[in-house]
């Protein structure tokens, strides 16, 4: 086959934290593939043809990218952050594994991103500086008690966890439980970031504790940090605290 298929990241926002090999790749490509906005972010240029669509689409988006790359386009699909951490990727070859066999022998490249949860933590300091996991709180494709055991298997292993997705307005009640979850299991001291649309000219940092923190600090636009009971803030003047978690935990 003479196409090929590509899933790349195109980081948290700026285009200053799209990679060299991204560009490169979109530059050569005659179809990108993706949720709208995503889509939206790639300049249109003559022989690019653009296929956005909506959020909820994964699967029928994969499909129809590989069903392309078949035909022989070059094909980029695009995810915000990296492909492979709660996007396009894992949908990619989940359609690959179902789908039509020759769809196998496609050149099928993933191509990673600076993602949100890397980018809210440099923006503070080293809040991820330890062992941490990561979490969608979304549950449009898990059930709320998975997550809910999750959260508390997490906090007792003393993780510092990164939450993607944590409140939409088709489900504002979920967050304020995660709250809830998260005092019970870490008490109210511990700190937490809440980093809105980093790196664009919205981005708004906020560093608090649990017992401060409200449900409304966070929409679909906000990457959520929890420290662990070992991460630290250091006060500045005027300037956003700076938060890390020691990488010994002797």
């Amino acid at each position: 086959m003479s196409g090929w298929l590509a899933i790349v990241g195109l980081g948290p926002g700026a285009e200053v934290m799209v990679t060299p090999e991204v560009s490169t790749t979109l530059a050569e490509a005659t179809d990108v593939v993706g949720y709208q906005p995503y889509v939206e972010r790639v300049a249109p240029r003559p022989g690019l043809v653009h296929h956005g669509s909506d959020n909820r689409e994964e699967l029928q988006r994969a499909q129809a990218a590989l069903g392309l790359a078949a035909a022989g386009r070059r094909v980029a699909v695009v995810s915000s952050g990296d492909p492979g951490v709660f996007a396009m990727a894992s949908a990619i070859f989940e359609a690959v594994e179902a789908g039509d066999p020759a769809w196998r022998s496609l050149d099928i490249r993933v191509l990673p991103g600076i993602s949100a949860m890397l980018a809210a933590s440099a923006r503070v300091g080293a809040p991820l500086g330890h062992d941490f996991c990561c979490i969608n709180l979304s549950d449009n494709l898990k059930p709320w008690p998975l997550i809910e055991r999750r959260l508390r298997l997490a906090a007792e292993a003393d993780f510092a966890m990164a939450f993607y997705n944590p409140r939409s307005r088709a489900r504002p009640e979920g967050f304020a439980r995660v709250l809830e979850v998260l005092r019970e299991a870490c008490g109210t001291q511990r700190l937490i970031v809440f980093a809105r649309a980093v790196s664009t000219a919205q981005e708004a940092v906020h560093v608090t504790c649990l017992g401060e923190a409200r449900p409304e600090m966070a929409d679909m636009r906000t990457l959520v940090i929890v420290g662990s009971s070992r991460t630290r803030r250091i006060e500045r003047n005027d300037a956003t605290p700076l938060v890390y978690t020691p990488r010994s935990a002797s």
